[in-house]
């Protein structure tokens, strides 16, 4: 892997230790339904699993936002759950109503599934990465993903998405053994999914824990924190310059802090976080990112401008990767995202 500082610098530099001036910039969701050139593949595909198993397909939304926006990272376009999909669980989409899996919330069901990961739903990962870093800008970053264990996990148990998550977390309370089980499996697959992202092209990856807020500290230390430590031990033992960001949306400081010696090289902040703490307490430790709430994009105006002024202010000096804190919304105006990356980039 190139590590000059010629080579993809703005974005990789941060999480290598340098502080730019003014921050990298790209955003979570970045592909996706906001963009009218989306939209337009989106309704080629047919539904969103094809688009995702489509090499050709998922470059191309992948690559729309950096010829429209110029952002220093592209975030391959996937799924989190492309892991369970590819170890046996069915998956579907339903329009307006978001994923429907075969659920797994007993031994039974556990011992069903594949301990290898299917090459035909990953394998397109795999060579949509490829194809998106044959077309990036030499200057530009790419960025691999999976979900957290204890994310995934949360939709695996439920078959579905749920409002607080009550069916992983009862299942990890009353049968912690097999819940343990199917943490460990998820470990493993995320370690070979990131491998294979890496070893297509991605430069760094984001492991997404989206639920990572709805856990008391003791379940986040087991579900959260140490399934993160090993993902990060067994892909930094077969790629040792992969660069690893953590988004453990929800989740306290002291839960950020319980992880951030854990080998990853930035965390990244949702909007609540108390960013002027985050700084103090981890900004020695990994680089940051975020933290725009995404209501902010859609409302514009001094909603938007003087909140990236206060990021911006808080952050300078520290290692600073400028994102959303979580994904943009698909109302968004495409004439504030102009705005938020004029406004991202002026000097100050």
């Amino acid at each position: 892997m190139d590590r000059s500082p010629a080579t993809r610098s703005r974005f990789l530099s941060v999480l290598d230790g340098t502080v730019q001036d003014p921050p990298p910039l790209w955003m979570m969701r970045q592909a996706g339904r906001y963009l009218p050139e989306y939209r337009a593949v989106r309704a080629q595909a047919g539904d969103f699993l094809t688009l995702c198993y489509t090499p050709s397909l998922a470059a191309e939304v992948t690559l729309q936002p950096i010829r429209r926006y110029g952002f220093d990272a592209a975030i391959i376009f996937s799924d989190i759950l492309v892991i369970p999909h590819a170890l046996g669980t069915g998956l579907r989409f339903e329009a307006g109503e978001g994923p429907r899996l075969t659920p797994v919330a007993d031994r039974a069901a556990l011992s069903a599934l594949s301990h290898t990961l299917d090459p035909a739903k990953v394998g397109p990962v795999y060579e949509a990465i490829a194809d998106v870093r044959a077309q990036l800008p030499a200057e530009t970053a790419l960025i691999g993903f999976c979900g957290a264990p204890w994310t995934v996990a949360t939709y695996m148990v439920a078959g579905q998405g749920t409002d607080d998550q009550a069916p992983a977390r009862l299942l990890a309370l009353r049968e912690p053994e097999l819940f343990q089980e199917l943490i460990d499996r998820l470990v493993e697959a995320s370690i070979t999914h990131l491998s294979g992202q890496v070893e297509a092209g991605a430069d760094a990856v984001q492991i997404f824990d989206t639920w990572a807020g709805v856990l008391d500290p003791a379940s986040f230390e087991r579900w959260c924190a140490e399934p993160l430590r090993r993902i990060v031990a067994g892909l930094k033992a077969k790629h040792p310059y992969v660069r690893i960001i953590a988004f453990p949306k929800g989740a306290t400081l002291e839960a950020l802090e319980a992880i951030s010696d854990s080998g990853i090289d930035a965390i990244g902040l949702d909007w609540s976080a108390d960013r002027r703490a985050a700084r103090q307490r981890l900004s020695d430790t990994v680089a940051l990112q975020g933290n725009l709430d995404p209501l902010r994009l859609i409302a514009g105006g001094s909603a938007l401008e003087e909140e990236v002024e206060r990021i911006r202010a808080d952050f300078d000096g520290v290692r600073h990767i400028f994102n959303l804190g979580h994904g943009i919304r698909p109302e968004t105006p495409l004439e504030h995202v102009e705005k938020f990356v004029e406004a991202v980039r002026r000097a100050r």
